[in-house]
């Protein structure tokens, strides 16, 4: 390969680098009409290891490792994503914040991830 072939491939190179952020979403933060809409019916999961099935009526399971570990129940209460799961694991609210299928759930005021995954089809076990 000679240096022009070699520069040419270069620019080519940076400018898919430089297309693909461009094209990268920034994270919004949801509404609660938007919570609903997005996550019933969905799983909250890193792709691989756990995840929060988001199921019609406010029930919600969770998974590891394709276990069921925990149900509980989720709804939308003042703009943010609520989930409880009694007193064994208590009782939360996020803001919830999207970039594309990826979400960010963060505590009220936060700029930080308390949870962080990807929203896809919940998928029905038997």
């Amino acid at each position: 390969m000679n240096r022009h072939q070699a520069r040419a491939i270069a620019a080519l190179a940076w400018v898919i680098a430089i297309d693909g952020a461009a094209a990268e979403e920034p994270f919004q933060k949801l509404s609660g009409a938007q919570i609903r809409v997005q996550f019933t019916g969905m799983q909250l999961t890193d792709g691989a290891h756990w995840g929060e099935s988001y199921q019609p009526g406010g029930r919600l399971v969770t998974e590891e490792d394709r276990q069921q570990k925990a149900t509980g129940t989720w709804r939308v209460k003042n703009d943010r994503l609520c989930t409880d799961f009694g007193k064994d694991m208590g009782s939360r609210c996020y803001e919830v914040w999207m970039s594309g299928r990826k979400v960010e759930l963060r505590a009220p005021g936060s700029s930080e991830a308390s949870v962080a995954g990807v929203l896809e089809p919940a998928v029905r076990r038997r």
